[in-house]
């Protein structure tokens, strides 16, 4: 642990730990020029370049950057060493929401204030292309004037992280604050996500419990999908109504951001913040070719030297991918007509990535497919018409566990009848020798390549 007064790149000074994660430190700091308390952030280069986290960091900085408002935590610059990266940011000394809330629940005006801010918030994020994606009382810092101030944008997503569908399709968040669409592996919209988070929040707030918990996670997540909560009797009917709104388990009819922020009980004593004049932040000095450099907060970050050792890095699956693959738990039916379902199948394989995708682009050059390949997705389409146009197909890798990973292949666009065949005459004998086993086939050991 880094000591108390150690100076950073000559800028700041070291104060006492705040908290720690897995990969991340926060440090209380002090500008040594100005004398500004801020917030250091310390992540340990060689951990996420090992894990293979750089993209998220790369996206978090991006984001931090395009959200400048005065209820998100600021982030002032990025910095580099050999082995560390750190953020500077706003200090918020008033601490976690989520201690208040502890503590019980807060009186109705309290609860709306701050429902108030972090809806403006959000809806300025929305506005910015950017998605949450695991607001939480944690999540939410208060200053000395008791204002909210949203923070944690580690698991956020940019709009153009979207994919052809237009919808995100990573699963993450908070089990208890997750949507129940976004456990479904069918993709959702992340505002609706985000709506569907502030909704739990309020509750949070106002009953002083969450209204979705169970000991195990899986009927929790039944409770979810059904939004199967009850009000206590000191909730006004008014906030009962719109917590129906929000807390709709389907996002095709629960509540916009406008419409929300329309509503009355919203509307009462509302501010809106003056963001007039808060521009993104421009590109910051980097200091030459010295070890210890100041980056730019922009996408382009190359002076943190942290090149992926891969554009092709499985997707690792969590706790949410787990469970929404588990039988008799596809929550897919709420969100899509039956007639609207597409064309999947998954294998498991002992083979590592590369040797996986090595095999999907012999497979495609034989079958004149055009591959594409992103993040743990291969895209190949055919280069020829079909009855429906041009036959796509995604397989994405998952990795369940370093030596074990899971491909899920679907039909990305064209005829189904033509990608069954493709699927039954081509590609499952040509993955025969890789193959763990089908879903819902007996394993079968895989043959050496």
């Amino acid at each position: 642990m880094e000591k108390k007064g150690t100076i950073i790149l000559e800028r700041y000074e070291l104060g006492r730990l705040l908290g720690q994660g897995t990969f991340a430190k926060v440090y209380r700091g002090r500008n040594i020029k100005t004398g500004q308390s801020v917030a250091i952030k310390m992540i340990d280069k060689e951990k996420v370049l090992r894990i293979g986290l750089i993209e998220q960091i790369k996206r978090e900085i991006s984001v931090m950057r395009l959200v400048r408002h005065p209820n998100v935590v600021e982030l002032f610059e990025v910095m580099a060493s050999k082995t560390k990266i750190y953020f500077a940011m706003e200090y918020v000394k008033g601490g976690e929401l989520f201690n208040k809330v502890a503590k019980g629940k807060l009186k109705e005006d309290v609860a709306r204030k701050y429902f108030q801010q972090l809806i403006g918030s959000v809806d300025f994020c929305h506005s910015r292309g950017v998605y949450h994606r695991d607001l939480k009382p944690e999540n939410l810092l208060l200053d000395e004037n008791g204002n909210l101030k949203v923070s944690d944008f580690g698991l956020s997503a940019l709009c153009d992280s979207c994919r052809h569908d237009g919808l995100l399709h990573t699963t993450c968040g908070t089990p208890a604050y997750v949507a129940p669409e976004v456990i479904s592996k069918k993709g959702y919209d992340g505002a609706k996500a985000d709506i569907w988070s502030c909704g739990v929040i309020l509750f949070v707030l106002l009953a002083g419990y969450l209204p979705f918990h169970d000991s195990n996670l899986m009927e929790m997540y039944r409770k979810i999908s059904r939004a199967d909560y009850k009000c206590p009797q000191w909730i006004p009917p008014e906030v009962r109504k719109l917590l129906s709104r929000i807390l709709d388990p389907s996002p095709c009819t629960r509540i916009t951001v406008a419409k929300l922020m329309d509503n009355t009980w919203f509307k009462k004593g509302y501010k809106p913040v003056d963001i007039v004049g808060i521009e993104p932040q421009e590109k910051v000095v980097n200091l030459g070719d010295r070890q210890d450099a100041l980056v730019s907060t922009s996408d382009d970050i190359s002076e943190l030297r942290l090149e992926a050792e891969s554009s092709m890095r499985p997707v690792c699956l969590n706790a949410f991918d787990i469970i929404s693959l588990s039988q008799g738990f596809d929550l897919s039916g709420l969100f899509e007509k039956e007639n609207n379902h597409k064309a999947e199948a998954r294998f498991t394989t002992t083979q590592p990535a590369s040797a996986i995708v090595s095999k999907l682009e012999k497979i495609a050059a034989t079958e004149r497919f055009n591959v594409k390949k992103k993040d743990g997705l291969v895209h190949m389409q055919c280069s020829k018409l079909g009855r429906k146009g041009q036959l796509a197909i995604e397989a994405e890798i998952f990795e369940v566990t370093p030596a074990f990973h899971m491909v899920e292949v679907k039909k990305a666009a064209g005829d189904t009848l033509e990608y069954h065949q493709f699927c039954d005459r081509d590609l499952r004998p040509s993955l025969k020798d890789i193959v763990w086993s089908w879903q819902g086939e007996q394993q079968q050991q895989p043959q050496p390549l």
